[in-house]
């Protein structure tokens, strides 16, 4: 990753904040994307010694993903990674949910990846670089209670998998990496029914694998040009497996396991 450039969306928490050190460990040089300028800032002053851009960019806003890769590559005159990583979640039941939520993930999930794939594609053929859609267990499974987010993972999925073949003679390599479930505020900054943060998670988040190793494994898999990472044996492997063989057990699983959630919107 010597000198690598990589562009990160989502980068102020969570996996893109880890993806942000482990890249820059291994010597590359970082354009950061969110909102949260200031989050921005301090990890600038943790990576002194890393050479970093930092963007502030609302996905959702397709002139703000064209200027977030125009300024990359105006900056270090090359882009190697594209990593999509920006994203929200939300939970409740599609019966309750003002339709408007279900557009929002829609606009930042999807979209965002979209227009940042769109408008870096041009410098990654030049350099055979990698795009890589960060996802979820829910782009393979569908989870109760969170319509939009499952629909929004299911169709980057479906998106970066068909610009994997498009260009499958290019030299593009093109990774859809799949964390179970992984310590971050994707769960506190969950959208509820009428579009307000729901302030907190409904899950034990000490248990779960830290963004820190999540992020290891995802660089390996780019070093790797791996095409698909599915983390986590139980939650990931063995659920996806299961979705393929035994798809009717999955859903009482899936069902039965959800529904354990404190306060869950369904039992």
């Amino acid at each position: 990753m010597n000198d690598k450039v990589v562009v990160i969306t989502g980068a102020s928490s969570g996996i893109g904040k880890a993806l942000a050190y482990e890249f820059a460990a291994q010597g590359a040089k970082l354009v950061l994307a969110a909102r949260r300028t200031d989050r921005l800032t301090q990890i600038e002053l943790d990576l002194k010694n890393t050479e970093i851009l930092s963007v502030k960019t609302d996905v959702s806003v397709e002139d703000e993903c064209k200027q977030l890769i125009e300024q990359a590559f105006v900056r270090f005159g090359r882009i190697d990674i594209l990593v999509n990583n920006a994203g929200i979640s939300m939970r409740a039941l599609f019966e309750d949910l003002d339709l408007s939520v279900l557009k929002r993930l829609m606009d930042v999930n999807f979209w965002g990846t979209v227009y940042c794939t769109k408008y870096a594609l041009p410098y990654l053929l030049k350099t055979k670089g990698s795009v890589v859609g960060i996802i979820s267990i829910a782009g393979y499974v569908g989870l109760p209670g969170r319509t939009g987010y499952s629909a929004s993972k299911f169709a980057i999925r479906g998106f970066l998998d068909t610009l994997r073949i498009e260009n499958l003679k290019k030299g593009l390599h093109v990774l859809v990496a799949a964390p179970g479930f992984t310590a971050s505020e994707v769960r506190f900054s969950a959208l509820n029914a009428e579009g307000a943060r729901q302030g907190e998670t409904p899950r034990d988040e000490s248990r779960m694998m830290s963004a820190e190793v999540c992020a290891s494994k995802i660089v390996q898999a780019i070093r790797k040009r791996k095409r698909e990472l599915i983390l986590t044996f139980i939650e990931g492997k063995f659920t996806v497996f299961l979705g393929k063989f035994m798809g009717g057990l999955l859903d009482k699983l899936t069902y039965s396991h959800m529904a354990k959630e404190p306060n869950s919107p369904f039992k």
